[in-house]
């Protein structure tokens, strides 16, 4: 079976001396109405092999675990619109620079807390440290995707939540399918390992590596799915 690369990216990449092939599975758009098990049956099992590591993008996990909220749900009050002023912005989605995620975000940790979070990230701006608002909200803020509709127009109108029981997920399909199962959360800004099976504890370093140039690419290709595969 031929696979090609996405466009700018590499299909095989060298780490640790080793070679490690990265295969972009395309699937069709990714809906709340899918099935994550049936997604992989359908684009993954005719093409993985024994002791591949299937990579999961977050964002079609939370998808199809239905954890999303709707733009027209949410009412943007006051400090929604004032703190997200001041967040970073970013070519992505604009992070809590978005007043929506902002929002969001204050729902799910408290006004209190997001206010607090923001206090110590000004601070911590003025240290020249970053990152330091989505250490302190917690909540996993900093995993917040959506409203956004540069790439898929239909992000524009949904908020997606970070992935639930990540570990257990991954866990779970490998029970099911036999291949190591990693969920990332990988752009061109950074790489996160949300969940992994059990067998790749201790790996996660090495699959951030692998993924470092982001081969599923922010682009309206449709590759959720990576898989990678050790090669000589």
């Amino acid at each position: 079976m031929t696979f090609s690369p996405n466009p700018g990216k590499k299909l095989i990449i060298a780490v640790k001396g080793e070679n490690y092939a990265r295969y972009p599975i395309k699937t069709h758009f990714i809906k709340v109405s899918d099935n994550l098990e049936n997604i992989i049956s359908k684009y993954v099992l005719a093409k993985a092999k024994n002791g591949d590591i299937i990579v999961l993008c977050q964002k079609i996990v939370s998808i199809t675990q239905g954890r999303v909220v709707y733009k027209k749900d949410l009412k943007i009050n006051f400090w929604a619109k004032f703190l997200s002023k001041f967040a970073k912005k970013t070519p992505y989605g604009f992070s809590v620079g978005n007043p929506l995620k902002m929002q969001l975000a204050i729902n799910l940790a408290g006004l209190p807390w997001i206010l607090f979070a923001s206090l110590c990230a000004g601070v911590g701006k003025i240290l020249g440290i970053s990152g330091i608002f989505y250490k302190i909200a917690g909540h996993q803020i900093n995993q917040l995707d959506g409203f956004y509709g540069e790439t898929f127009p239909q992000y524009a109108e949904i908020g997606i939540l970070g992935s639930k029981d990540s570990d257990k997920v991954c866990q779970k399909l490998k029970a099911q399918f036999g291949f190591s199962f990693v969920i990332a959360d990988v752009n061109d800004l950074g790489r996160n390992i949300i969940g992994k099976s059990q067998d790749l504890k201790g790996k996660e370093k090495l699959i951030s590596e692998i993924l470092k140039d982001n081969p599923a690419t922010q682009s309206s290709i449709q590759t959720p799915i990576i898989i990678i595969r050790q090669t000589k």
